[in-house]
């Protein structure tokens, strides 16, 4: 039950936060395209040893380095 009902809003709520957090940013003064850079950062340090997505309550690293980048973009803070 877990898997297929609370994991994906976990990754959901997760995804929504890292948006929030880049309006902070913005809102701040700060390149938020250096949140795009942390994601990236963390997938290369994590590769080969994260579970599958669907079995982890956080999103992918390069999921939401992805998600970030279309969210940077559509808000105009900066072109990736």
């Amino acid at each position: 039950m877990q898997f297929g009902v609370i994991l994906p809003y976990s990754r959901r709520h997760e995804l929504e936060a890292d948006k929030l957090g880049v309006d902070y940013m913005h809102n701040a003064g700060y390149d938020t395209r250096e949140s795009v850079r942390l994601w990236e950062l963390m997938a290369a340090q994590s590769e080969g040893q994260r579970p599958a997505e669907f079995m982890s309550t956080h999103p992918d690293p390069l999921r939401r380095a992805e998600e970030l980048k279309r969210y940077i973009n559509a808000r105009g803070y900066a072109l990736m």
